[in-house]
């Protein structure tokens, strides 16, 4: 029973979808502009409208323009926009064109142009060794865009999203892609592999478990080496849930004795510290407050709820007050974003909506409004959170833009996905 609750709190199906872009709510009026495209040389006529259309989303995902729907056609050569445009109140125009050179590496080409006056006001070349890479080339050029203009930073748009999905019983693998799911790729496959989670905030390593062997057992992988190292191996489960900001401890859920606990473990030293002696379930622990204290979840209510604890020792403090299933979280400095369950119902669907709260004062805030919304990740700088959206038989990947209260979906077309990290 007590791994059948464990599987419940950290595992979770996706099922495909047609899902299309979201804007849940309405923020104040920001510069009105528009994407042109400037032709494409070498590349399929499907990669370049992919490339076009993921463009336009991300200048929308940034929350800082009023974005046209669909692009134009133009010349980039040029520095002409279409008067119609400028008698719509459209006032920035980005031109843009990809082209694949002869060894393969696709370069995309991007002017920002004011459309009232004329002016050409940026102008930058982007280049991929990888053509299957393509979708960080839009996601760059909205990046340096957002930047000119001095806005709150969208660099979480360059982060690759890690995943471990089931291929069959037994038998699953990781991959990593891009925010908007358009880019994807397997890393590892053979066996059963699960619970990934990045190693560093350059994402050039991960730590994942294997139960290849028969005996959990936590890997740390170097994406640029391959090299693959064992790091620990435990009985009953185990699974890495947070690493340190300089990477040299790990939060670890284990089981050695039948009942999972958190430990922290000193990748130095190779020594581990039980930091939670709870007779029933303490698992998916957190840092927060400056790594000084731990949240996890834990079932000492009789459901899953979110507690925190010093490091050092001491009582264990509950920290959400509301919902009978707290069962999943992300943490920022000291700042808490769980999912939480709002209705009992044994035959209807139940509603999941995600809470933001401070270890430091009462502040809390409801993010989500209806759905079932689950499994949250805060991006590198907080503003934004990553999380998973089931509507009726239909699932998302969502993206939260907490200062612009706007969310997207993105389908999640990829499969039954068992865990995820950001």
């Amino acid at each position: 029973m007590r791994v059948l609750v464990l599987v419940a709190i950290f595992a979770f199906n996706i099922f495909a979808l047609d899902a299309t872009i979201e804007i849940v709510k309405k923020i104040d009026k920001q510069p009105k502009i528009v994407v042109i495209n400037g032709g494409s040389s070498g590349v399929n006529k499907s990669i370049e409208n992919k490339f076009f259309k993921l463009l336009i989303g991300d200048l929308k995902v940034s929350t800082h323009f009023q974005v046209k729907n669909g692009f134009v056609i133009g010349n980039y050569e040029d520095n002409l926009v279409s008067r119609d445009l400028a008698n719509e109140g459209i006032e920035l125009a980005i031109k843009a064109k990809i082209e694949r050179e002869s060894s393969n590496r696709l370069i995309a080409s991007a002017k920002l142009i004011n459309v009232q006056s004329g002016e050409l006001l940026y102008e930058k070349f982007y280049a991929i060794s990888k053509p299957k890479r393509y979708p960080f080339l839009a996601h760059n050029i909205a990046i340096d865009i957002n930047k000119y203009f001095g806005f709150e930073s969208i660099e979480w748009m360059k982060r690759y999203v890690i995943f471990a999905r089931y291929l069959s019983p037994g038998e699953s693998e990781i991959v990593v892609s891009d925010y908007t799911l358009s880019f994807k790729q397997s890393i590892l496959k053979g066996g059963l592999n699960i619970f990934p989670k990045w190693a560093n905030q350059k994402q050039s390593e991960f730590y994942y478990t294997s139960y290849r062997s028969g005996v959990p057992t936590l890997y740390k992988i170097n994406l640029l080496t391959g090299e693959r190292r064992k790091i620990i191996s435990s009985n009953g489960m185990l699974i890495c849930s947070d690493v340190s900001k300089d990477g040299t401890k790990l939060l670890l859920t284990m089981a050695p004795h039948d009942q999972p606990d958190i430990y922290l473990y000193d990748i130095k030293t190779k020594r581990k510290k039980r930091l939670t002696r709870y007779s029933g379930i303490d698992v998916g622990g957190s840092f927060v407050d400056d790594e000084k204290r731990i949240v996890f979840i834990s079932e000492r209510l009789g459901y899953p709820n979110i507690f925190a604890k010093n490091i050092g020792g001491g009582s264990v403090e509950q920290m959400v007050y509301h919902g009978k299933n707290n069962s999943s979280c992300s943490t920022y400095k000291n700042y808490i974003v769980y999912s939480s369950r709002e209705s009992n119902s044994a035959f209807g669907r139940n509603t999941f909506n995600l809470y933001l709260i401070s270890t430091k004062t009462d502040f809390i805030r409801k993010l989500t409004s209806n759905g079932k919304n689950m499994f949250p990740r805060f991006s590198e700088n907080a503003e934004s959170v990553l999380y998973i959206k089931y509507l009726a038989n239909q699932s998302a990947l969502g993206i939260l833009r907490l200062n612009a209260n706007k969310s997207f979906l993105f389908p999640l077309n990829i499969g039954r996905i068992q865990s995820i990290d950001w």
